[in-house]
């Protein structure tokens, strides 16, 4: 991971955490939250921001809204899964839909590849 850090990238990780959506907002309160272990919600990694990330597990979890899956998204978003797990991270991604048809399912997922009871 770089050490230098990128002031505006910091600043935009903090107005993301203000400024959750519907979807990661659900999952951080009804499910992140209180997990056994420290969850960061929109955490600065290299030069991207993670929608959450949980440095014991080296886990980023990304909560996909319909942008990506256009062209650019998709794109876009496997440069960044190769990113992160070039840094030897699991990256777990869940669709907006998945957290409002089957949120269970999903929190359920979450501490199933997590090994977390």
């Amino acid at each position: 991971m770089s050490n230098m850090i990128n002031p505006k990238l910091t600043e935009f990780s903090r107005e993301n955490r203000k400024n959750l959506t519907p979807e990661e907002l659900k999952i951080w309160l009804y499910c992140l939250r209180d997990f056994p272990v420290r969850v960061h919600r929109q955490k600065v990694i290299g030069r991207y921001i993670a929608d959450f990330y949980i440095a014991k597990y080296k886990t980023v979890i990304e909560i996909d809204g319909s942008q990506h899956y256009e062209k650019e998204g998709l794109e876009y978003d496997a440069e960044r899964t190769a990113y992160f797990e070039s840094l030897g991270m699991k990256v777990l991604r869940y669709t907006n839909r998945e957290i409002n048809r089957d949120f269970n399912s999903v929190c359920e997922d979450i501490k199933k590849m997590l090994g977390i009871d």
